[in-house]
């Protein structure tokens, strides 16, 4: 299970600065097909500078659910660390 991309993203405006809301299109490559998904995340940074990921999918995938979110979890934060998502 590998994660490509993520497409379409887009950050929602708030009034809080230490969480970040986001959300957009996953494509993930399974072993036997490659699919795209809709998914919600969001970066809340503590006092202490730790960086928290919520994720949340708006549909229902078809493969297990506990590699999907950490190979999303791990992807969304190296994306985070290089600066990559929109500020």
């Amino acid at each position: 299970m590998k994660v490509i991309e993520l497409q379409n993203l887009k950050r929602e405006e708030g009034q809080i600065f230490y969480l970040r809301k986001y959300a957009c299109d996953a494509v993930l490559e399974f072993p036997t097909s490659q699919e795209t998904t809709h998914i919600l995340f969001s970066i809340e940074t503590s006092p202490f500078g730790q960086k928290t990921i919520e994720l949340t999918f708006t549909q229902p995938i078809n493969y297990p659910l506990i590699p999907v979110k950490k190979a999303l979890m791990e992807y969304i934060f190296t994306e985070e660390l290089e600066g990559r998502l929109p500020c």
